[in-house]
């Protein structure tokens, strides 16, 4: 197996969790970690069913990645995702030594693999390699299927609110 094409089995199955993220009303982001061709663990976003701003997809597999193999080094290991990482995932990545970041889709908000900052760039004593754009098209798609959802739901519920009657009291 080629590298683009383990790039892009992986990204598929990232892809995958996504969609089960978005299922469940989160943000559709989804993590794969693997050795060679090897998934050793996975996450999606769960911020909103947690309650917690640490339930990022990245962090979710790099804490199931680091129990699988007994160790907070995952210097063997590739992480892919649908979304370029935040500077909180950026950062786990750096500490657990992280080999190659593979991910789809930019994120010019808080991308910090490029996007707003490339956070590799700067001098830390690690430097994980950086593929961005694989499945690019189907990884944004995701998002901003999902986006617009959130979207229509909302101008739904304000129009209804809008045209609900209001109570008038009579004394």
């Amino acid at each position: 197996m080629t590298d683009l094409e383990r790039d892009e089995k992986m990204m598929r199955r990232a892809l995958e969790l996504a969609r089960q993220a978005s299922l469940e009303g989160e943000v559709p982001v989804g993590a794969v970690i693997a050795r060679g061709d090897e998934i050793i663990a996975e996450g999606r976003n769960r911020r909103e069913a947690c309650k917690n701003a640490l339930c990022h997809a990245e962090i979710e597999a790099i804490d199931a990645a680091c129990r699988a193999l007994g160790g907070w080094r995952l210097w063997e290991c590739d992480l892919y995702v649908t979304l370029e990482p935040c500077p909180m995932c950026t950062g786990a990545i750096l500490n657990a030594r992280i080999v190659r970041v593979v991910f789809g889709a930019s994120d010019p908000k808080a991308g910090s693999c490029g996007s707003v900052v490339n956070l590799f760039d700067l001098p830390y004593n690690h430097h994980p390699q950086l593929v961005s754009g694989v499945l690019r098209e189907e990884c944004g798609t995701v998002l901003t299927d999902f986006f617009q959802q959130l979207r229509e739901k909302r101008a739904v519920k304000k129009a209804c609110a809008e045209e609900a009657p209001t109570e008038k009291r009579t004394e």
